[in-house]
């Protein structure tokens, strides 16, 4: 739990850079979308 926890948390502070360099809102949806696929695909697969 603490490896998923931690993943996520890199992911979002990535986005969180990512969104400080381009201020496009598509930019930011396109970056939600893949933090959550991969978030999904870290907790849902063994």
């Amino acid at each position: 739990m603490k490896k998923i926890i931690g993943f996520v948390a890199f992911f979002i502070a990535i986005g969180m850079l990512i969104m400080l360099i381009a201020h496009n809102r598509l930019v930011g949806l396109i970056i939600i979308a893949l933090l959550l696929f991969v978030g999904y695909h870290c907790i849902c697969s063994d």
